[in-house]
């Protein structure tokens, strides 16, 4: 099912201004752009200081300095919050979904179909975007649903600091108790519904048709049933205007895999010889799919490193294949390289491959991470730490390797417990090593031991910088139970001085 996202930015062209300009006005003066308007001035746009000063959009500059004798005011520029809106699209595009598109004046909406999941779910990618946009200092509110003009509505007629979430087929409850107004129709028809007693959508909905549209034109009951997800209302999407891209028009929709299998080699076929021109390689794929119903379905794919092999890069694209859904058809297909980086030229025939080439790893990780999510594919490597647990990296799968290098004289167990669970000892005596340890209410005996290996901590760190812990000292005991496991556990503390720690015992890890 379809789910777009709607950010309404209330205050874009002032956060915008505060944001880029090189002396930005006071944070405590309110602060209106403004525009000439028949010989005077009024205001365009306003902050949440203005606002809540009463100055509204319209007001001349004369009555709003009433409110405000400190008001900050600057020329409006309607082109710059345009491009503004663009750019930040354009960054929503790179980070969450092909799919973005602004919403002038104030905002941008982003379908997140299918794209949810690598976030955790919507709720965690809506609270990414509201944390990284309000870190750059610009006000916003954000919603998700089943059509964009519900998204829209919501987003911009129920004030929240949190992202509202309407759960699919949910549409019509959302919208039935907002205002007419939120339907995105014009300021007068919906001054005159309100006049006639249309307070509310669900009034809209329940009234019949014909008098209404025969007196307001179309556009009214469109927009509503937009919003219903009764008749499509399709998301152009914006795209960098730098980046390669090819586009095919097909002369009757097909919807079947192996027309779209077909169309998309030629795609890629296509792409390869501008990236070769521009001497660059594709990180990243966007493949859009045009339905006859205006609708886009997408496909992203991945590379861990710049690929330009046209076989390669179509086996990935065709893996996915299934995720889409044709409708009554295709009629066009676009290929967009949306993430490229330089790629120096390749020699793949001759003396140089003469069969001795080694096994190509990189395409091997690329068909793994867009089957299985590139967060899941990775490779440890040593991190210069004395700290079992800081030891060891997570880096991508292709990264070049670091200078550490891992110590053979310390072996470490093949499962690590972070954080180490605590347990409790038996012991002869405060250093002596345990003869007895019980770990999550079972009873472990200790057959033989072999330790301490003592380790300080790391002096650069402040104490108790993991899970509180003081790593002051730790004394690490590798230890075998009557019953045949093998654990690697630690006394935090020296055994004898209470300065090097409390003395108390955790497992971290088990050997295999």
């Amino acid at each position: 099912m379809r789910r777009v996202v709607s950010l309404f930015l209330p205050s874009w062209p002032t956060d915008r201004l505060r944001r880029m300009a090189a002396k930005p006005p006071e944070a405590s003066a309110p602060l209106v752009t403004a525009l000439p308007d028949h010989g005077r001035r009024v205001i365009a746009a306003v902050d949440a200081a203005a606002r809540q000063l009463g100055i509204q959009p319209g007001m001349t500059v004369t009555r709003a300095r009433a409110f405000a004798p400190n008001l900050a005011i600057v020329d409006a520029d309607p082109d710059d919050d345009l491009e503004g809106l663009k750019r930040l699209a354009l960054w929503a595009g790179r980070r969450y979904s092909p799919l973005v598109a602004p919403d002038p004046p104030d905002g941008i909406w982003i379908d997140i179909t299918g794209c949810a999941h690598r976030y955790g779910g919507e709720e965690p990618l809506l609270k990414d975007i509201l944390r990284r946009v309000a870190a750059s200092g610009t006000t916003i509110q954000l919603a998700v649903a089943d059509t964009a003009g519900c998204a829209h509505a919501v987003a911009h007629h129920v004030p929240s600091g949190r992202p509202t979430i309407i759960a699919p087929g949910k549409a019509h409850a959302a919208l039935s108790i907002l205002p007419v107004s939120a339907l995105r129709i014009e300021a007068g028809v919906a001054e005159e519904l309100r006049r006639m007693g249309f307070e509310r959508i669900e009034q809209l909905i329940a009234a019949p048709r014909a008098p209404l549209a025969k007196r307001f034109g179309r556009q009214l009951f469109k927009r509503l049933d937009q919003a219903l997800g009764q008749i499509p209302e399709p998301i152009e999407p914006i795209f960098p205007p730098t980046v390669p891209r090819v586009r095919r028009s097909l002369l009757e929709p097909i919807g079947t895999a192996e027309a779209f299998g077909q169309v998309i080699a030629d795609l890629v076929g296509d792409l390869i010889p501008l990236l070769v021109g521009a001497g660059i390689g594709v990180r990243q794929l966007d493949l859009l799919f045009e339905r006859v119903d205006g609708q886009y379905q997408v496909i992203r794919v991945g590379t861990a490193s710049p690929v330009r092999d046209a076989a390669h890069l179509a086996k990935l694209l065709a893996q996915k294949i299934d995720t889409i859904d044709p409708g009554m058809g295709v009629e066009a297909m676009t290929l967009i390289a949306a993430l490229v980086e330089p790629m120096g030229p390749t020699q793949r025939t001759g003396l140089i491959d003469s069969g001795r080439r080694g096994p190509d790893l990189a395409a091997l990780v690329d068909a793994l991470a867009n089957r299985f999510g590139p967060d899941r594919l990775y490779r440890t490597q040593p991190n210069a730490s004395t700290m079992p647990e800081r030891a060891i990296g997570i880096v991508p799968p292709l990264s070049p390797a670091g200078d550490a290098g891992w110590d053979d004289d310390s072996p470490r167990p093949a499962r690590m417990i972070v954080p180490p669970e605590p347990i409790e000892v038996i012991a002869a005596l405060p250093d002596h090593p345990p003869a007895m340890f019980v770990w999550r209410g079972k009873r472990n005996r200790v057959a033989q031991a072999d330790g301490p290996k003592r380790l300080h901590g790391e002096w650069w760190r402040e104490a108790g910088h993991e899970a509180d812990m003081p790593f002051a000292v730790r004394d690490y005991y590798q230890v075998e139970t009557i019953s045949g496991g093998r654990y690697w556990i630690f006394r935090l503390g020296d055994g004898e001085r209470s300065t090097t720690g409390p003395m108390k015992w955790f497992i971290h890890g088990a050997f295999a």
